[in-house]
């Protein structure tokens, strides 16, 4: 059996299994997700939430998949068929396949690519076609404003987190998620993250994560105080479904991110425990519970007001920062801190 993995056809079931187990993982994750960002919205608000389908309420998100799945798919008899049936596909696919290069252990990575920062900040960006395909597609004037709106919103902080990435970049002397763990990895533990000497940062990145994922309060695209649901107005079924799981991925995609990039990953917070994917898992349903209460209990935003926020404050900001990590990283100053790639982690 071991002779067989080493063919072309049991690479080929190999990786095909490996995929298969990513994509798993993330699609119940993504069930998990949305009950647990409807019970803490429900708690911040004093109310139950999904309590009736399954014990707790467990199963009404997979009640809510399955009817989306079961309903006729509606097409607006001016749209175009083609691209307005694209669009949630792209969404749902790209961020899917965002997924291929975060590691959840040492060694757990579907493909520990060199340059795996670049290749997630590209998928990233292609995602903004699909909104914009569903909004055009649907020939009406409220999805074709929402799609506007969320080109230029993604467009936005996409500056601003890649030059936040820069710096960890800077620090690291490493494209790969992996080696920028273990660049954290130190006697300190918890004090030995990213997050200490990057701390400015780690504000800047979690604000552009919920600007770049339209999640409230920056959920302009879809708000239905003026737009009624932004570029999703006229979907329905499955096609809405795929909308909204590819929005709910890219969302935990950016909750990995931070905990690679300022966390740790899989390291342990405290010096003697041992590392593990559990350690991962953990630091990701943290930040989507952060996700989660950010929706519950802030106010959205003007249009103007976020622009004025990604353009005036965090560019500005993160550039600086990129200068400042560049001046200390060549200098190692602060016992090395800023100059991993120096020090060897």
């Amino acid at each position: 059996m071991a002779d067989f993995f080493t063919t072309p056809l049991g690479i080929a079931v190999l990786l095909v299994a490996q995929s298969l187990a990513v994509v798993a993982f993330v699609m119940i994750s993504l069930l998990f997700l949305v009950y647990g960002d409807r019970k803490i919205w429900a708690a911040v608000q004093m109310r139950r939430g999904p309590n009736v389908v399954g014990v707790f309420g467990l199963l009404q998100s997979v009640a809510d998949a399955l009817k989306y799945v079961v309903k006729e798919v509606v097409i607006p008899a001016g749209a175009d068929k083609t691209v307005f049936l694209l669009a949630p596909l792209t969404s749902f696919v790209l961020a899917i396949i965002a997924w291929a290069v975060i590691p959840f252990n040492e060694g757990w990575v579907l493909s520990d690519i060199n340059v795996a920062v670049l290749y997630v900040f590209a998928v990233s960006s292609l995602e903004v076609y699909g909104v914009i395909m569903g909004g055009w597609a649907s020939n009406s004037k409220y999805p074709f404003l929402g799609s506007l709106r969320s080109a230029a919103q993604m467009i936005s902080y996409e500056v601003s987190i890649g030059l936040i990435i820069i710096g960890v970049i800077i620090s690291t002397g490493s494209l790969n998620f992996s080696d920028i763990v273990r660049a954290q990895d130190g006697d300190y533990g918890f004090f030995s993250w990213y997050w200490l000497p990057h701390f400015p940062m780690v504000f800047l990145f979690f604000i552009s994560a919920l600007a770049e994922t339209n999640r409230p309060p920056f959920d302009l695209p879809e708000a239905e105080s003026e737009l009624v649901a932004g570029y999703q107005v006229e979907y329905s079924s499955t096609p809405f479904l795929l909308f909204m799981a590819g929005e709910y991925i890219a969302i935990f995609l950016m909750c990995a991110l931070m905990s690679l990039l300022f966390f740790g990953g899989w390291l342990s917070p405290i010096p003697g425990l041992p590392d593990g994917v559990l350690w991962m898992v953990g630091k990701m349903a943290f930040f989507f519970f952060l996700f989660a209460m950010v929706k519950a209990i802030t106010p959205r935003y003007r249009y103007d007001q976020l622009m004025r926020i990604g353009w005036k404050v965090f560019l500005p900001m993160s550039l600086a920062w990129v200068v400042i990590v560049a001046f200390l990283a060549k200098f190692e100053l602060f016992g090395g801190a800023y100059a991993r790639w120096a020090i060897g982690g």
